[in-house]
């Protein structure tokens, strides 16, 4: 395993030409080094021979982050993500299976690389599915030689990718789209731009304020009305309307209401009857 100092020993400083010319004055492995070292880090958890084979391998890192600089990030920030990687690789590699470092390395600096440029190009991801992302990633290097695709030359890219000829105008749409700022401060809202926008001008039309203040207003508004219309009632008509509807707990049934009273299920319902027509001519009055 890997510590923070030495993760630290290989992020690129602040004066990155600085940096470069450490990491290309460490020298490279020969195969027999490189050997010794992967089987003392294999075998004996060797955290020296890690960091060496780590400082060896940093100008591949350099070489490979150079190829990214297309996307308008820091270049800095592309060598550490590399290294990240570079890290893992060290970490994995098996030194029976008779392949060098670097050969297995480069695949785990770029996997990096490539998750990081996906995460930070762009505020909306521009690449979720796998054929989106190996899209990406070519799409810009075929278009150098392209230049502006046509229909046929869709069909070209299509086939050399493997991918739909749908998916390639959908990247192609994404990639020359700009973000734009979503709600700009008030100085930078006098430019003359036409492409921002601010959240004070949006309209939501999926909601009504007006109406839901109505709405509550009625609703206040009838549930006053009903409190009224109640206490017109005789207590007797009052507590069959509760027990029968406005009780959250239960609805009681005409026969255990007519067992309170002591009368019939049949007198219980004509009382009720007689409660609730009150009951409308008050609210509606």
């Amino acid at each position: 395993m890997i510590n923070k100092v030495q993760i630290l020993s290989v992020t690129p400083p602040g004066n990155l030409d600085a940096y470069i010319r450490i990491a290309n004055l460490w020298p490279m492995l020969s195969i027999e080094e490189e050997k010794i070292l992967t089987k003392r880090l294999r075998y004996n958890s060797d955290l020296d021979a890690a960091k060496t084979l780590i400082l060896s391998h940093l100008r591949f890192v350099i070489h490979i982050s150079r190829n990214y600089s297309g996307y308008g990030l820091l270049q800095a920030d592309l060598i550490q993500e590399g290294n990240v990687g570079l890290m893992k690789a060290v970490r994995r590699f098996n030194p029976e299976i008779g392949v060098r470092l670097v050969s297995f390395a480069v695949h785990w600096i770029k996997s990096e690389i490539h998750e990081y440029v996906l995460r930070n190009w762009r505020i909306v991801k521009v690449a979720t599915t796998k054929s989106q992302r190996k899209l990406f990633f070519n799409l810009r290097k075929t278009k150098k030689r392209l230049g502006w695709f046509n229909e046929e030359e869709i069909q070209i890219v299509a086939r050399e990718l493997g991918v739909s000829s749908r998916d390639v105008r959908e990247m192609e749409s994404r990639m020359s789209a700009q973000d734009i700022t979503f709600n700009p401060l008030p100085e930078e809202d006098f430019d003359g731009k036409v492409n921002t926008c601010s959240i004070q001008y949006l309209q939501d039309k999926k909601s009504n304020f007006a109406s839901g203040v109505e709405q509550d207003n009625w609703e206040e508004h009838a549930a006053n009305k009903l409190s009224n219309a109640l206490l017109r009632l005789d207590e007797r008509s009052r507590h069959i309307i509760y027990a029968r509807w406005l009780d959250k707990t239960k609805k009681n049934t005409l026969q255990t209401i007519a067992n309170n009273y002591g009368i019939s299920a049949e007198r219980v319902r004509q009382l009720e009857k007689n409660a609730m027509k009150k009951l409308k001519i008050a609210i509606e009055a």
